[in-house]
C-alpha cells in the first residue's frame, strides 16, 4: 500500500474530530485545574509535591460522603465545601511536618499520602462511607433517591430539556449532550477563575514573596519572612484547587473510585503543566487541552494506520499495542520539549531553570 493510499484511506474527521473534542471535554478541564493547583506549588513556590492525586482524592472523597450520606441536608454545594476542608486538612497534615525539608522528602511525602488515602478508601472497613474496594459506583442521595448525575445534568441544568432530553449542542464532532455540555462549562469556568486567582496572588504582595521563596528562601528568611507560614498557605490553595479537579471529574463521571486516583494520574498532570509552561499564567489551560488532544490523536492515527494495514504488520503493532504506544509517543515528544524548551511552551526559561526547594 503506497503512502498516498493510506493517507487517503483517513478518516480526517475522526482523526481531529475526536481529539478537539478530548481537549476541550470535562475531562481535560479536571487536568487542567490540577496542573493549575500544581503550578502554585511548583511553578510559583517552587514546592515539589508529587502528589496532586491525594487532594483530588480528598476533593472527590469528601463530596460524594457527605451527598451520599446525606450529611449537611445532602447538598452538593456544601457537599463541595466538605470536599474543600477535607483537602486543607490533609494539606496541614502533609505541610505541617514536610515543609520544614527540602524538596525531596515533601516529594516522598506528598506521593506516600496519595497511595495511603488510595489504600485507605479501598479497605472494606470503610465499605459503608467509601464504598471499599467497590467504591461509589452510583452517588446517590440515600435519604431522597436522587443521583448526583441526575441533580447535576437535570435539575440544575439550564440546557436540559425534559421534552428532548437526547437533544445536542454544537455541530460536526463538536457537539454535546445537553448534561456534557453544562458541565464542561461549569468545568472551564472554574478553570479560568483559579487561573485568574492564582495570577492575582502571584500579582500582590504575597505572591511576590511566594517567588521570593522559590528563588532563594534563606534569602527571604534572612529579610524576615515567615518562609514556613507562606509556603504552608500555597500549599493549602494549590491543594483546595486539587480538590476542585476532582470533584469536576467526580461530577461528570457519577461515581468514585480508589483506582481513580493512582500515581499516573499526578503524573499526568505533571505532563500538562510541563507541556504548557509552568509559572505561567495559562499554561496549565493550553497544556490540558494538548496533553489530551495529542494523546486521542495519536491512539486514533495508530488505529487507522493499522486497520488500513491489515495485509502487513505495521512496526510490527496490533490494535491492542495502540494504548501503551500513544503513552510512548507523548514521553519522547515530552523528552524533546524538555531538551529544547525546557520551560514549556508558554513558559519563562529563566523561571524554569529554578531549583525545587
Amino acid at each position: 500500500m503506497s503512502n498516498l493510499q493510506l493517507l487517503a484511506g483517513f478518516d480526517m474527521s475522526k482523526l481531529f474530530g475526536d481529539s478537539i473534542r478530548a481537549g476541550i471535554n470535562v475531562q481535560s478541564a479536571a487536568f487542567a485545574l490540577g496542573a493549575v493547583g500544581l503550578n502554585l506549588h511548583y511553578g510559583f513556590t517552587g514546592l515539589l509535591n508529587v502528589g496532586m492525586v491525594a487532594f483530588m482524592a480528598a476533593g472527590s472523597y469528601g463530596m460524594a460522603i457527605i451527598f451520599t450520606q446525606g450529611l449537611l441536608g445532602g447538598s452538593i454545594l456544601l457537599g463541595i465545601l466538605g470536599g474543600l476542608v477535607f483537602a486543607t486538612i490533609i494539606a496541614l497534615l502533609v505541610g505541617i511536618p514536610a515543609l520544614r525539608l527540602r524538596s525531596d522528602y515533601l516529594a516522598i511525602t506528598t506521593i506516600a499520602i496519595g497511595e495511603v488515602m488510595r489504600i485507605s478508601f479501598r479497605s472494606r472497613r470503610l465499605l459503608d462511607i467509601t464504598g471499599g474496594p467497590f467504591g461509589l459506583p452510583s452517588i446517590e442521595d440515600r435519604s431522597a433517591d436522587i443521583s448526583l448525575a441526575d441533580r447535576i445534568g437535570r435539575d440544575w441544568n439550564p440546557l436540559f430539556n425534559v421534552d428532548d432530553p437526547t437533544r445536542t449542542f454544537g455541530f460536526w464532532k463538536l457537539a454535546f449532550d445537553g448534561k456534557t455540555l453544562w458541565l464542561m462549562i461549569i468545568g472551564w469556568t472554574i478553570v479560568v477563575l483559579c487561573s485568574l486567582l492564582v495570577w492575582k496572588l502571584i500579582q500582590s504582595p504575597w505572591g511576590r514573596v511566594i517567588k521570593a521563596i522559590r528563588e532563594d528562601e534563606d534569602a527571604a528568611r534572612a529579610l524576615g519572612k515567615n518562609v514556613f507560614s507562606y509556603k504552608l498557605q500555597s500549599l493549602v490553595i494549590g491543594g483546595c484547587i486539587g480538590a476542585l479537579a476532582g470533584i469536576v471529574r467526580t461530577l461528570d463521571s457519577g461515581f468514585v473510585e480508589s483506582n481513580q486516583f493512582k500515581p499516573q494520574t499526578t503524573f499526568f498532570i505533571w505532563t500538562v503543566l510541563i507541556l504548557g509552561g509552568a509559572a505561567s499564567k495559562w499554561g496549565p489551560v493550553l497544556g490540558a487541552f494538548l496533553f489530551w488532544f495529542i494523546l486521542v490523536f495519536f491512539e486514533e492515527l495508530l488505529r487507522q494506520i493499522i486497520s488500513s494495514s491489515s495485509d502487513m504488520v505495521f512496526l510490527g503493532l496490533e490494535a491492542n499495542d495502540v494504548g501503551r504506544m500513544r503513552l510512548i509517543i507523548m514521553g519522547i515528544m515530552l523528552a524533546a520539549l524538555m531538551v529544547w524548551r525546557p520551560q514549556g511552551i508558554l513558559g519563562k526559561k529563566e523561571e524554569a531553570l529554578l531549583d525545587a526547594r
